[in-house]
């Protein structure tokens, strides 16, 4: 676990020190998020931070490869760089759109070359729990399978990339929540905790929290496309390439709940629950409108947040708690099935409930 903590430092680190650059960058290069009617921020605010954020990466991972146990591991050294190589892609893609606003098949085309760049690294979904059984994908199966969720989960993250430190809080929570649970399923099944999953997964932390000081309310900085291309991209594939590393047969040596065996397949919704939810909202709302599902509109989940009159510094500490809530949640329930455990969780639910429609007022102007 040290160092894996020592991972998480080196990405935070690496990424705070190097948005001031980037910021400076993309004020030269004009990369700069104007003010559209659907925005909540009153001034232009710079991109780039997907830039800082993927050398924190760089960063994070050559550091654990020369670590005395990370770096012992030929599968995870693999299996990391193939996603550092398809994250650069990814992010190179958000520059570009930050720069010039590439068209929607533009970016789609950059988000399927990164997937098929990991893909091809065998980085890809082996197996799904299902009731009394476990399936193994073929090859043909397993591809599709991947691809369509790296997909979904790089733009789920984009879209709720709305509200000042919103994206990186949500990602740093829910990929907190996958490293608890792929560590401890290691730990459980007594195999070695050396995964890509939880390398990924710390230093996705590390940059999240790294971009924080400057991302949070008021930002001084966005992460624009790149980052939060970035940042679903390393989610999907930190969820992904677990299956290739850990036995499912022996996922029920949890015990005799039965959440546990499907943690697998319920955790990475978990945790990425309100992108999700966002994404799919927004899909069925733009198509009933007679639009297509990537035109933007001002009714996702954090502009709903918004209108019920909450602050912006309130919406986004209440959708952090709803994420923590969902990812954490499901995570406790499956490791620890105890009556306490569903209390707490079902209290923090009715809390989460109260704050968000029981104590509304009018909303402070955002300057």
């Amino acid at each position: 676990m040290r160092e894996y903590v020592l991972v998480l430092l080196v990405a935070a680190g690496v990424t705070y020190l190097l948005s001031g650059l980037a910021r400076r960058l993309a004020f030269r290069f004009n990369a700069v998020a104007l003010v559209r009617d659907r925005d909540v921020h009153t001034k232009p605010v710079p991109y780039f931070g997907g830039i800082s954020m993927w050398f924190g990466l760089a960063a994070a991972l050559l550091v654990a490869a020369q670590l005395p146990w990370l770096g012992g591991f030929p599968q995870v050294t693999h299996d990391a760089g193939a996603i550092l190589f398809a994250g650069g892609i990814i992010c190179a893609v958000g520059v570009m759109d930050d720069m010039v606003e590439l068209n929607a098949l533009a970016k789609i085309a950059g988000q399927l070359l990164a997937a098929g760049v990991v893909v091809l690294n065998g980085v890809k979904v082996y197996w799904i729990p299902l009731p009394d059984t476990i399936v193994s994908l073929d090859d043909g199966s397993s591809i599709a399978l991947t691809v369509v969720f790296i997909f979904f989960a790089v733009n789920a993250i984009n879209l709720i990339d709305g509200l000042d430190g919103l994206a990186s809080g949500v990602v740093a929570i829910g990929a907190s929540a996958f490293l608890t649970y792929a560590y401890l399923l290691s730990f459980v099944q007594e195999l070695v905790r050396a995964t890509t999953s939880s390398l990924i997964t710390a230093a996705t932390v590390g940059l999240c929290l790294g971009f924080l000081p400057y991302n949070i309310h008021r930002a001084r900085m966005f992460m624009g496309d790149s980052g939060a291309m970035l940042l679903g991209f390393l989610l999907a594939t930190s969820t992904i390439s677990l299956t290739g590393q850990i036995d499912p047969s022996r996922l029920s040596d949890f015990g005799p709940n039965a959440l546990a065996a499907y943690l697998p397949l319920l955790l990475p919704l978990a945790v990425m629950a309100l992108p999700f939810l966002d994404l799919i909202l927004a899909y069925v709302r733009r198509t009933l409108a007679g639009k297509l599902w990537y035109q933007a509109d001002k009714q996702h989940l954090h502009h709903r947040m918004l209108n019920l009159g909450h602050s912006h510094g309130k919406a986004v500490a209440l959708l952090w708690l709803w994420s923590a809530l969902v990812a954490f949640g499901v995570v406790l329930l499956g490791l620890l099935p105890h009556p306490a455990t569903v209390l707490a969780f079902l209290g923090g639910l009715a809390l989460a409930a109260y704050l968000t429609w029981g104590r509304r007022g009018a909303r402070p102007a955002d300057g």
